[in-house]
């Protein structure tokens, strides 16, 4: 076999590594080429990730891509993380129905600080690149902001989705929204990206940046999407916003006992894109299930110490298991809790004020929520209706759901 031969044959089981798990690639063919001429070359691909640093904590919905963005390196290749400081000024406005809220530069450092330090959790920081799209974006003048726009037509950018919803309902759309595709393919340009990264959601955005870098001469990047994971709901994709997420920074026993809460229709899914499990694998796991081989509930807790030690560590994994069973499966209270201080004025008082004052609530409306929803109970005892007042004794446990409990001390 020859050099080149063996070269084009460890580039397909890059290939063959880099598909796993992945929703679409543009194209195959070029990044099996762009593979093959950097194993020829010995110069790493620049990876790329865009990030809009709106949404500072980081799931496992996440994580689908930034576990991808790992392969590449393991690989030997160098990922770019992009943070938006400078497209985050518009707000990416994919999936909205109106004009996103302009965050302030101040708003913008605080949640990338947040980025760097959690992207460490799962991305090697020697192979790691970051940058903010200020560094090009902000020094662009008016003339280049034209020439810019010259780049593509507004028939073209209407073609997206939402742009086009909010057309025809006549729901208005900013100018500088407008913009937004344009200044995230420009990154692209900017580090002559060979791939980029994201989920399906950012197909536009990316498939932008490809043609982006033709207008300038610049070879065209791959575009790589990584599937949306569904969240607890089993429903709606893994969002902060609507509460459905598993926060890769939980603590282990709060993330093992979300993953045992999801769907059993979702665990290959989460088998696959959460734990990276071989997909053969999984489908024999989940053939046991159907089969009566294996119990639903054992795979699932097997599928909830995978993914705690991934962020937790084995020891960690298994700690948290232990306390899963003493909670649900022997109805014990954890063997470590939270405690919330409550003054001798205060032994009398309204549900909803208790839960806020003890965090386990937001705000009152969350608090009323959670009770009429039958989630709440003080010293054993269910609570309903929202505004009722109850007496409080030294030591009495405060439980919302199946995994917050504080014990109150007066």
């Amino acid at each position: 076999m020859t050099k080149l031969s063996e070269i084009k044959e460890a580039a397909k089981k890059d290939l063959d590594l880099l598909k796993r798990g992945a929703e679409d690639i543009i194209s195959e063919e070029e990044l099996l080429a762009k593979l093959i001429k950097s194993r020829e070359s010995g110069r790493p691909l620049v990876v790329k990730l865009g990030l809009d640093p709106t949404a500072p904590d980081i799931h496992l919905g996440f994580a689908v891509v930034l576990r991808k963005l790992r392969q590449f390196q393991d690989l030997g290749h160098t990922v770019t993380l992009i943070i938006g400081d400078f497209t985050a000024l518009v707000g990416d406005p994919t999936g909205r129905n109106e004009t996103r809220k302009v965050l302030t530069p101040e708003e913008i450092a605080q949640n990338a600080a947040t980025y760097k330090e959690q992207f460490g959790r799962i991305l090697d920081r020697d192979r790691t690149v970051v940058r903010f799209n200020s560094e090009w974006l902000g020094p662009m003048n008016f003339a280049g902001v034209v020439g810019l726009g010259a780049k593509t037509t507004v028939a073209k950018i209407l073609t997206r989705e939402d742009f086009a919803k909010r057309y025809r309902e006549g729901i208005p759309i900013g100018l500088h929204e407008l913009l937004y595709p344009l200044m995230q393919a420009y990154d692209s340009v900017a580090l002559n990206a060979d791939v980029e990264l994201g989920g399906t959601d950012q197909t536009f955005n990316i498939l932008m940046g490809r043609d982006l870098q033709r207008e300038f001469g610049q070879e065209p990047q791959v575009a790589l999407f990584t599937p949306l994971l569904e969240g607890l709901d089993g429903v709606q994709k893994m969002s902060k916003s609507l509460g459905n997420y598993i926060g890769i920074s939980e603590p282990p026993e709060e993330m093992f006992g979300k993953v045992m809460s999801i769907p059993d229709e979702l665990m290959e899914r989460y088998f696959i894109l959460a734990a990276e499990m071989p997909e053969a694998e999984v489908k024999a796991i989940l053939k046991d299930v159907k089969d009566g081989v294996r119990h639903p509930r054992d795979v699932k807790k097997m599928l909830a110490h995978k993914i705690t030690a991934i962020y937790h560590g084995e020891d960690a994994a298994k700690l948290a298991g232990e306390e899963f069973e003493r909670i649900f499966k022997r109805k014990e209270l954890p063997s470590d809790m939270d405690e919330v201080k409550i003054t001798g004025a205060e032994a009398s008082c309204k549900v909803s004020d208790l839960l806020v004052q003890s965090g386990l609530a937001d705000s009152k409306r969350e608090a009323r929520r959670l009770i009429e929803q039958g989630g709440v109970s003080l010293g054993g005892e269910k609570i309903q209706p929202p505004d009722q007042t109850v007496e409080i004794k030294d030591g009495m446990v405060l439980k919302v759901g199946s995994r917050k409990f504080v014990r109150i001390k007066l």
